[in-house]
């Protein structure tokens, strides 16, 4: 990374009751020198597939934290968490399915030696979707990258892409202005560090669906209002 030092990188994965899939993400690292931590809010044994992986492992990168929960925190509220919990200059996050590659992530923050923030996006012109979601979804996704752009006034073209990295001082000035939770928690941080005068570059990315998400329309009306209600101040 350049300019970047891995072992000041930290990457977090939300993990709510992935523990039918969470072992291809874990068998995936490999060069990773940082810190990951997995936060744990569901029901099933994802706590205990990692701490025993962890455990068999011979390498010692990248380290390998878990944090669990007995309530529910939410995508946005699981960031959060894995945030306060991390000690390095520079943090990330992406999902648990790897949908994003460990490569791509360390890529991604190798651009925070000129930016605040960088994202991925499966949307850009040089942006590399080898396996792509069910055209229902691309819709979907598409409609509310619309409403983002609308309700928010930003003009990234994928805020929902799991695949972030933030520089500390930038993550710390905006985390006590947040207040969704949920799946729409990526377009608040956005919308709060460009608010802020925070540099973003937008990145194409290597990106493979893995399974389908158990996002709906529902709740992706539900992330919209909760969006909308947030831009007017109110508590969503």
């Amino acid at each position: 990374m350049q300019n970047i030092k891995a072992k000041e990188c930290t990457i977090i994965v939300p993990a709510y009751n992935e523990e039918k899939r969470i072992m291809p993400f874990l068998n995936s690292l490999s060069s990773f020198k940082g810190t990951i931590i997995f936060v744990c809010d569901g029901t099933d044994r994802t706590p205990d597939v990692i701490r025993s992986f962890s455990e068999r492992r011979k390498e010692r990168s990248p380290e390998i934290i878990c944090l669990e929960y007995n309530e529910r925190l939410g995508k946005g509220g699981g960031i959060t968490a894995g945030i306060l919990n991390s000690e390095t200059q520079y943090v990330g996050f992406t999902d648990a399915d790897g949908s994003t590659s460990e490569s791509e992530m360390i890529r991604l923050f190798s651009y925070l030696s000129d930016y605040d923030c960088a994202i991925g996006s499966r949307w850009m012109k040089d942006s590399d979707v080898v396996v792509k979601q069910p055209l229902s979804r691309r819709i979907q996704s598409r409609l509310f990258n619309i409403a983002i752009r609308l309700i928010l006034n930003i003009s990234f073209s994928d805020t929902q892409c799991g695949a972030k990295v933030f520089r500390r001082e930038a993550l710390n000035d905006v985390l006590p202005d947040m207040k969704t939770k949920g799946f729409e928690y990526d377009a608040e941080l956005l919308w709060w560090l460009k608010k802020k005068g925070y540099s973003i570059k937008e990145v194409p990315i290597v990106w493979e669906n893995r399974e389908e998400t158990s996002v709906g329309r529902a709740d992706g009306a539900g992330m919209i209002i909760r969006l909308f209600k947030m831009r007017l101040g109110l508590s969503p």
